[in-house]
């Protein structure tokens, strides 16, 4: 007995973690798939710029302020401490030495070239500096005039490339001015989308809180039919096939009492007509076995051993028939598959049972969440989001101001551009004077001409040198004090902010201590780290979030503020308190047991061969052999009478054989069928029957000892599945706050955007276009020149030069007796 429960307690110990293990669900987490909300970045509509002329601008930049950025310098000046005005005027003054030198050239070109124009203009009235209308008629004077040509045309190709850039780069500066409150304003936006981003994307991180919490707390609702589940799922392995079974042998038992009311059903039309032959075939024998012992039959005695074996064998009477009968009407009686629907039915119930007696703990953890729900909302609270609202409405201000500025911007913008073009133009109108003055010139010039003699179209062309030269004098002043203005604006603003912005020492200078009184990084949101400007520009440079960029980390305890391990306890605790008492059941009574045992051993012992026999016997009676014998033994009959009364036996004989043939075999085919389906229901039932006691016994002894196991199992694996969403939601927060939330790209974006805006749009296009202008300035001193001495070429002589012969002697004569007009003009 012993051993017996023995082997009865480790099977139902394998089967349940058979079941257990293979049943098991897993807990379904979802992933956290929230998209953070990213701020809505306008890009930029400039495109125009001065990178073509940077690189020369910024290597002459370079060459006339090639010292270092003046990074204590400037330190010295906002703090207005150290040094006095003096030196801090020397300072300065020394730093700008090589912008004051350019600018002492520019104020001597702004001072002589007025000057020189008005004595040129003074020295020619007076018939001097090419101002008289003669020349002299030398050897090499096509050469000369060739030289000054080529010459000429290269300084005034020269000035207009100068002159080019001046047109592009005046195009950019307005273009640039007319465009940067757009880009101001875009810039502006995008650090307000930013800064609305980042507390919408704590809000979303809280809302996803939010979330969690109530999918749990909807879990914890659903206790009954979730927690329900788990635990019929892990019952199912032990009892489904109990169940199965049991529905099997139902159908085994149904299936075997339909063969034997079949079977009954045949033998009741069977019987009355195997009596009824038989009787008839008694009475035939009789009168044959007269017949044949009468005196005058001939040969009759031979026939009497064919008359012997003349019978119908077969009683068809089946005593095991109704042993089995009564087993089945005993098995049906007990309900087998009634037992299998409470079974069912129990099953069914687990998880309303669940519900009912897990309502007080779903209520202890769903106040757990409330707590944990408020702690993790907490969280948010103690951010300072009112800075951000704070920040944001200057920059609100900021736009509004530059929007009722559009209309000066654009104003301005149209007179940049108008300057711009006007100066251009004059430039331009200096560059076609020589070129008008190349071409006539070249066009109207016979060398073999004499000076007095020369074309209209030639004397134009000197003509207009001369007013290229006039044009010059007269305007080249003023563009060379624009030049000025404009150089030293832009060329400090690039020296002293472009090129140290590009540097990071500019940026620098902001993390000195003490610059602006009142400002540390560290102290304001109370770090530990030493926190400077560059360091928090490079990252967000690199678009890393501001946990990271501002060392949130020594302000905010996060794994303390998600810190759910406490509420786990209390949880785990709650459900380890809760008492699931899942009463049990008893799959099927000792008593059905015993009928099926019953049922069995009645279907066992059943002869089914012997059925077989009988029915063989009755439809292997043959009558037509033995008609045929009283056929043959009639013919040899001297009596007529014997004869006669043979042949009418014979055809008596002949009568049974049909009714036989007719009547009984086709009942005899239909119950050997019957016999035969029935003879394969018995041969499985033995061992249905077992399977049956098998599984159920495997069902009651995991209902007896290990459903209790079950459900404390299942319930902490339940437990487990809510607070690995927690676990899930935790680490998504962790990794999202620290990791993706407020990425600090944009504002880096921005203040870089800001200064392209300054240096290399607007900054860029004015140095082009001064540097433009300035080289133009400096091309026009060889071009007055060049055009002064090529302009007697071409101009028309008032007199003409006469050779002299070396080897005729002149007479001398008073210079007073000369004529006035060889001094002419």
């Amino acid at each position: 007995m012993r051993s017996r429960m023995k082997g009865v307690f480790w099977s139902g110990v394998l089967l349940f973690l058979c079941t257990f293990v293979s049943g098991q669900p897993s807990c379904p987490v979802e992933e956290i798939r929230t998209e953070l909300q990213n701020p809505n970045e306008k890009p930029s509509q400039l495109t125009y710029n001065s990178a073509f002329m940077s690189p020369i601008v910024h290597s002459f930049l370079g060459s006339v302020q090639p010292k270092p950025f003046p990074k204590d310098l400037l330190v010295g000046l906002v703090k207005g401490s150290g040094t006095t005005q003096t030196d801090t005027i020397k300072e300065v003054l020394l730093y700008e030495v090589g912008f004051l030198v350019c600018v002492a050239i520019g104020i001597l070109y702004i001072v002589l070239m007025p000057l020189i124009g008005l004595f040129f203009a003074c020295c020619r009235c007076c018939g001097n500096c090419g101002g008289r209308m003669y020349q002299k008629q030398k050897t090499n004077i096509h050469c000369k005039r060739r030289s000054f040509y080529c010459s000429t045309f290269i300084i005034t190709a020269l000035i207009l490339a100068g002159n080019i850039c001046m047109f592009l780069s005046s195009t950019y500066t307005s273009d640039t001015v007319m465009g940067s409150s757009t880009e101001i304003k875009d810039i502006l936006e995008n650090v307000k989308s930013y800064i609305t981003t980042v507390p919408e994307q704590i809000r979303q991180v809280s809302n996803e809180s939010s979330k969690t919490v109530d999918k749990v707390e909807y879990n914890l609702n659903e206790t009954g039919p979730l927690l329900g589940k788990a635990i019929q799922n892990g019952l199912k392995g032990a009892l489904d096939p109990a169940f199965t079974s049991i529905n099997e042998i139902a159908k085994v038992i149904n299936s075997t009492s339909t063969g034997l009311l079949q079977l009954n059903k045949t033998l009741d039309l069977l019987k009355p007509k195997v009596d009824a032959l038989q009787a008839n075939l008694s009475a035939v024998r009789q009168r044959i076995n007269n017949t044949l012992h009468m005196s005058d039959c001939v040969n009759c005695n031979s026939s009497q051993p064919e008359l012997d074996k003349m019978s119908l064998e077969g009683s068809l009477e089946f005593s095991d028939q109704n042993d089995l009968r009564s087993a089945v009407d005993k098995a049906i009686n007990t309900n087998v598959t009634g037992q299998a629907e409470k079974g069912r039915d129990f099953f069914d119930s687990i998880p309303q049972k669940v519900k009912t007696q897990t309502t007080a703990s779903v209520m202890l953890a769903k106040y757990e969440l409330d707590k944990l729900k408020k702690q993790i909302s907490d969280v948010t609270k103690d951010l300072p989001l009112d800075v951000l609202e704070s920040i944001s409405r200057p920059l609100t201000d900021m736009q509004d101001t530059i929007s009722k500025s559009s209309p000066e911007i654009e104003r301005s913008s149209k007179i940049s551009r108008a300057i711009g073009l006007t100066l251009s133009c004059l430039i331009l109108l200096v560059v076609i004077c020589n070129i008008l003055g190349l071409l006539l010139g070249t066009a109207g010039l016979n060398a073999k001409d004499n000076p007095t003699e020369r074309s209209g179209t030639s004397n134009c062309g000197g003509i207009f040198f001369m007013a290229g030269v006039g044009f010059s004098f007269l305007f080249s002043w003023i563009f060379m004090l624009v030049v000025l203005i404009l150089f030293i604006v832009g060329g400090n603003t690039y020296t002293l902010v472009c090129k140290p912005w590009q540097n990071k020492e500019l940026i620098q200078v902001f993390d000195t201590p003490g610059l602006i009184q009142g400002f540390n990084l560290s102290e304001i949101l109370n770090l530990k780290t030493d926190l400077s400007i560059v360091n928090v520009y490079s990252d967000c440079q690199n678009d890393k979030p501001l946990w990271t960029t501002l060392h949130l980390n020594e302000v905010f305890d996060l794994n303390n503020l998600l810190n759910i391990s406490k509420y786990e306890r209390q949880i785990y605790q709650t459900f380890e308190d809760a008492n699931i008492n899942i009463a049990t059941i008893t799959v099927l009574s000792p008593e059905v047991k015993s009928q099926l045992h019953n049922f069995s051993s009645s279907a066992s012992t059943m002869n089914f061969s012997n059925i077989i026999q009988q029915i063989n016997d009755v439809s292997g009676t043959n009558l037509s052999s033995s008609a045929e014998s009283l056929d043959d033994l009639a013919v040899k009959q001297r009596n007529t009478n014997i004869s006669e009364q043979l042949r009418g036996e014979a055809k008596d004989l002949r009568d049974i054989q049909t009714d036989i043939t007719s009547n009984i075999m086709p009942l005899l085919l239909v119950l050997n069928a019957t016999i035969k389906n029935l003879s394969a229901v018995a041969s499985q039932i033995n061992a249905t029957v077992e399977n049956v006691l098998k599984n159920v016994g495997y069902a009651q002894d995991v209902l007896n000892y290990n459903i209790s196991q079950i459900v404390k199992s299942e319930s902490m694996s339940f437990i487990d599945c809510q607070l690995k969403i927690f676990q899930a939601y935790v680490s998504w927060a962790n990794q999202t706050i620290t990791e993706r939330m407020g990425r600090c790209g944009p504002v880096a974006a921005a203040l870089e955007r800001s200064v392209d805006l300054l240096c290399k749009h607007l900054v860029g296009s004015l140095n082009a276009f001064w540097f433009s202008l300035g080289w133009c300035m400096i091309f026009l001193i060889p071009s007055v020149i060049f055009s002064v001495k090529l302009a007697k070429y071409y101009r028309r002589m008032k007199y003409s030069d006469v050779y002299e012969n070396n080897t005729i002697r002149m007479h001398s004569f008073p210079k007073a007796q000369l004529k006035p007009e060889l001094y002419g003009k």
